[in-house]
């Protein structure tokens, strides 16, 4: 079994047959046959002894693939995800295959490309899920396949310090206010202007943990003209001042 979290990677080989463990967060288990039959000893492969208590055997009958993220901030669009997924085809294959040998054979880059393809991955999932034929009638599946939704959320994705009012995000999506504000609202689940606050307060959160810039250019870059509204807006999502919140980031 190969154990990834984030970007920092833990590596460890098992499964021999006849083998089966339940998952450290229940709801399923993982076994090397559907004959074999279930256990109750749990499989978490960040516990300190799990190399010593999974040793790797000689001729694995099954290797399985695990990735981690560890997420500060959630987007909706995961929590619409249920607890195990299934999911196949060509490119998570491919993908597969390209981040098992990295793993299996670190070179020359193989630190740059592991949370590369870990990231590539996770999109691959993500994307066959979410335009299932199954999956595409509610919640943000069907936001992102509707393409009147859609429009509106690419362009506060991608320029989130615009004035963007209902108004003109219903007029890039080609649509009039009501009905926009109506159908975006359905869907996402918050109202337009919501979801834009909300996008904003985390890509703030975003950029005063990875980078040195002022406060000023983030509010700036967030769509505040003023810093003190940046701040007053940045409390009332996090209940903490920008400035204290890069503090105590840093210093965890």
């Amino acid at each position: 079994m190969k154990c990834a979290s984030g970007a920092s990677l833990r590596t460890a080989e098992t499964v021999t047959p006849p083998r089966c463990a339940t998952s450290a967060f229940g709801g399923h288990a993982l076994a090397d046959s559907p004959t074999t039959p279930l256990t109750s000893e749990a499989c978490d492969p960040n516990a300190p002894d799990f190399a010593a208590d999974h040793p790797t055997p000689a001729n694995p009958t099954t290797v399985t693939l695990c990735g981690a993220y560890e997420l500060e901030h959630v987007h909706p669009l995961l929590r619409d995800l249920p607890d195990t997924v299934l999911v196949s085809g060509p490119e998570l294959h491919a993908a597969v295959t390209l981040l098992a040998g990295e793993l299996e054979h670190p070179r020359l880059g193989s630190d740059a490309l592991v949370p590369s393809l870990l990231d590539t991955l996770l999109l691959y999932l993500l994307r066959t899920w979410f335009t299932g034929p199954t999956h595409t009638t509610s919640g943000w599946a069907a936001a992102l396949n509707d393409p009147v939704t859609a429009t509106a959320l690419h362009h506060i994705h991608r320029d989130p310090a615009h004035p963007w009012t209902v108004a003109k995000l219903a007029a890039t999506a080609g649509l009039s206010r009501a009905p926009f504000a109506k159908r975006f609202t359905t869907l996402v689940g918050q109202p337009p202007l919501t979801y834009l606050t909300w996008w904003r307060m985390t890509t703030a959160a975003r950029l005063l943990k990875h980078t040195d810039a002022p406060l000023a250019t983030i509010a700036k870059e967030v769509g505040y003209t003023s810093e003190f509204a940046f701040a007053a807006a940045f409390k009332r999502a996090y209940g903490t001042a920008p400035g204290r919140y890069r503090r105590l980031r840093s210093e965890a």
